[in-house]
C-alpha cells in the first residue's frame, strides 16, 4: 500500500472519531485543529542496518502546493500513539503549522541504545544518529508526496543532541537545523559533568525515592560515597529505561577521568563542513545545558567558518524559551516578554527563509540577551571582537581590584571539611534543577568560614563582561587533592527598591536591597590541572598554578553595584564531594578517605590569583 492511499484511510478514520470527553476544552480545541488541518500516518522507515524507526508523519491536507518537512528525533517516545490520536501542536511553535508544514517525529532507537558518533570511517552497514537521520531524510523525500526536497530539524536537550548529530554528513535536502540546549561533550559542561567534577542530580533515581526526600543536601550526604549508591538505592531490577540509566551510571563510575569512552561520546570534534544553516538555542539560566550550544558554535567556527549560523543565549532556564512570556525569572524581572521575540523574530524566520525561500532580513550571527541592562543586542562573532582582556586580582582585606599585588608574601586560607559542605542553595531541591539556583542570592553562603569572599568598591560606571572568564588560581593544599569553586557575583546597592516580584515574597525576606545574584559560577578538580586524561595529586603545602575558564555571560555590573567573587571547595550537592585524599579513580573512595583539609589562596606578587574578565566597551552610541 503507497504512503499517500495510507494516509488517506487514516483520514477517514481520524475524521469519524470523537475527542475525548475527558480533554480540556482549550486543548481539545487545539487537537481539533491540527486535525482538521493535517493528515496522520505512522510507518516504519528502514535504515541501512534493516532495523526500522518508528515515524509519525503528518502532511497539510490541502495539497494543492508542496511542503518542506519539519522533523524531530526523540529517545523517550513519539507520542501520541495511534493513527486516530491527533497532538495539541505541532512543530516548535503553533505558528508552523498554522503556516504549513510537513511534521515527521520519529522514535530513535530507544532509550535502552547508547547514543554514540562513530570515530571511525563508516562501511556501508555502520549506523549512528547521523546516518539514521540520513537514511531517514532520504526516505521521507522519495516516499511523502507534495514535499518540496527541503528538510529542517529541531530538538531542545537530549532532542537537540539529534538534531545536531543530524547536521553531521548531512543529506542534501537537509537545510537548516537547529539544536537547542544540545548535550555536547557531558563529561566537560552538561548534564553529567562540570569540567569532569560529577553532578549528584544526575543519579539514576527510582522516582520514590526522589519524591521522599525532598532534602537533596540531606540525602546525598548520608548516601555517602559515590561507590555506596548503587547497592544502596538502585538495585538491579526496574523498567528497561531505570536499568539503561543505571548501567550508563556504573559505566561512569568506571571512568573518572576523560579517556576513550567519553571522547566518542563528544560531538564537537565532528562538527566539520557542515552544510544546512543552524540554530543554537541556549539559556543563561539553564542549569542543565548552557555549555552545550556555547561550545558547540564555537567548534563550528572554527571547524565549520563557512556554515551559515546563529548562536542566540537568552535569559532562561532549560527550554523555557519554547512556551510563554518568560518576562522575569527568580526575582529579577526583565520588564519585557523575552521568548515570544525568540519564537517570532529568530526561530520562525529562520526556518521560513531555508526552507520556503520566505527570507527578510538576515539573521545575525549572535543574538544575545545582555543581563543586568535587560537588552537584546547583535553582535557578528561571540565573543564580540571589541572584547578586551582585563585582570581582576585578590587583594587584602577582602578587595578585588585592577592593580596587581606588590606584596612579597599574602594569602588567605580556609578548612574545607567534607563532612559539612557548602550548599549550592537554600532551597528545598534533590537535584541540580533548582529553578532559581543559577541566580540565586549568595548572601547564604558569604558568611561561611569555609568561603572566601573579596568584592570591588561600588562602581563608578557600568562593567560590561562578555564572554568566558579566566580563572587563574594560585592555591595550596594539606590534602593531595582539592576542588576549587569559583563564583562572580553581582552585589546590588543597599538602596534597590523592590520590584513587584520581589515584593510578593517580602514575607519570606528576598528583598533586593544588598541581593548578591549569583552570574557564573563553576568548578575545577584540581587533580585533572595538567591533564583531564592523566590525573595527578597535589603535593601537600605546595603552591599549585590552577587554571580555567567559567562559561561565558553577557551581563553588566551597573553604577553603583559590586563585583564580588567566592572561592570555596565544595558546593553541595550540585557537585559530589572530594574526599580531599587522592585516590585513583574518585568513585571509588571510601568514607575513611574523606578528610578535612586546609586551603590556601596565594594573593601576592608572584602568586597571584586573578581571573580574566572579557570586557565589553560601552557603545559608542549608547545602549
Amino acid at each position: 500500500m503507497s504512503l499517500h492511499l495510507t494516509v488517506r484511510i487514516v483520514a477517514v478514520l481520524a475524521v469519524a472519531l470523537p475527542l475525548s470527553a475527558q480533554v480540556p476544552p482549550g486543548r481539545a480545541a487545539a487537537i481539533a485543529r491540527i486535525r482538521a488541518n493535517y493528515l496522520k500516518t505512522e510507518v516504519r522507515i528502514p535504515m541501512r542496518d534493516g532495523v526500522q524507526l518508528f515515524t509519525a508523519i503528518y502532511a497539510p491536507r490541502d495539497t494543492t502546493k508542496s511542503y518542506p518537512f519539519m522533523m524531530f528525533r526523540t529517545p523517550s517516545g513519539v507520542t501520541p500513539l495511534g493513527p486516530d490520536q491527533y497532538p495539541a501542536r505541532l512543530g516548535p511553535t503553533p505558528r508552523f503549522s498554522d503556516d504549513g508544514f510537513i511534521f515527521v517525529y520519529q522514535d530513535t532507537r530507544g532509550p535502552a541504545r547508547d547514543v554514540i558518533l562513530l570515530d571511525t570511517r563508516r562501511g556501508p552497514k555502520d549506523v549512528d544518529e547521523s546516518t539514521d537521520t540520513y537514511d531517514t531524510i532520504d526516505w521521507l523525500v522519495k516516499n511523502v508526496p507534495y514535499n518540496n526536497g527541503r528538510v529542517g530539524t529541531w530538538g531542545v536537550s537530549a532532542e537537540g543532541f539529534f538534531a545536531a548529530a543530524g547536521m553531521i554528513d548531512a543529506h542534501p535536502a537537509l537545510k537548516a537545523a537547529s539544536p537547542q540546549a544540545p548535550p555536547m561533550d557531558r563529561y566537560f559542561g552538561d548534564d553529567f559533568y562540570h569540567n569532569g567534577a560529577l553532578v549528584l542530580g544526575r543519579l539514576p533515581m527510582p522516582e520514590a525515592i526522589v519524591r521522599d526526600n525532598p532534602d537533596g543536601y540531606r540525602f546525598f550526604l548520608e548516601m555517602g560515597s559515590n561507590k555506596s549508591a548503587h547497592a544502596k538505592y538502585f538495585g538491579d531490577s526496574g523498567p528497561p529505561a531505570q536499568q539503561s540509566r543505571l548501567a550508563f551510571w556504573d559505566s561512569m563510575m568506571a571512568h573518572p577521568n576523560y579517556d576513550a569512552f567519553w571522547k566518542k561520546r563528544s560531538l564537537a570534534p565532528h562538527l566539520a563542513s557542515i552544510k544546512p544553516a543552524v540554530l543554537f538555542v541556549g539559556g543563561w539560566y539553564d542549569a542543565e545545558n548552557l555549555a552545550g550550544p556555547l561550545h558547540a558554535s564555537k567548534a563550528m567556527d572554527t571547524l565549520s567558518a563557512e556554515t551559515d549560523k546563529t548562536l542566540v543565549v537568552g535569559p532562561w532556564s532549560h527550554g523555557a524559551w519554547t512556551a510563554g512570556e518568560r518576562d522575569s525569572f527568580g526575582f529579577i524581572s526583565f520588564g519585557r516578554a523575552t521568548a515570544p521575540f525568540f519564537r517570532d523574530s529568530v526561530e520562525f524566520p529562520f526556518f521560513a527563509c531555508a526552507l520556503k525561500d520566505q527570507c527578510g532580513n538576515k539573521l545575525a550571527h549572535a543574538i544575545m540577551y545582555e543581563t543586568g541592562t535587560d537588552e537584546w543586542r547583535t553582535f557578528e562573532q561571540w565573543p564580540p571582537r571589541a572584547v578586551t582582556p582585563r585582570s581582576l586580582y585578590l587583594r587584602a582585606h577582602g578587595a578585588l581590584s585592577f592593580e596587581a599585588p606588590a606584596e612579597t608574601a599574602a594569602l588567605d586560607s580556609y578548612v574545607s571539611d567534607p563532612a559539612k559542605p557548602v550548599p549550592y542553595t537554600m532551597a528545598m531541591s534533590f537535584g541540580i534543577f533548582e529553578d532559581g539556583y543559577p541566580v540565586e542570592d549568595q548572601r547564604f553562603a558569604t558568611t561561611r568560614p569555609d568561603v572566601l569572599v573579596y568584592q570591588t568598591a561600588p562602581l563608578d560606571s557600568d562593567l560590561t563582561l562578555a564572554g568566558p572568564i579566566g580563572v587563574s588560581l594560585k592555591v595550596a593544599t594539606s590534602g593531595t587533592d582539592a576542588d576549587f569553586i569559583v563564583k562572580v557575583i553581582d552585589v546590588y546597592p543597599r538602596d534597590t527598591p523592590d520590584n513587584p516580584i520581589v515584593r510578593a515574597a517580602a514575607a519570606s525576606g528576598e528583598r533586593l536591597a544588598g541581593y548578591q545574584q549569583l552570574v557564573q559560577g563553576d568548578v575545577f578538580r584540581a587533580r585533572w590541572r595538567e591533564s583531564y586524561s592523566a590525573p595527578k595529586p597535589m603535593i601537600p603545602g605546595k603552591a599549585t598554578t590552577i587554571d580555567y575558564q567559567l562559561l561565558d555571560v553577557f551581563h553588566t555590573f551597573k553604577k553603583g553595584h559590586r563585583l564580588m567573587v567566592h572561592i570555596q571547595s565544595t558546593w553541595f550537592p550540585l557537585i559530589d564531594r572530594n574526599p580531599q585524599k587522592y585516590v585513583a579513580n574518585i568513585n571509588t573512595a571510601n568514607e575513611s578517605d574523606f578528610k578535612p583539609a586546609t586551603m590556601r589562596v596565594y594573593r601576592s606578587k608572584k602568586l597571584a590569583t586573578h581571573l580574566t574578565l572579557p570586557v565589553l566597551p560601552a557603545s559608542p552610541v549608547g545602549r
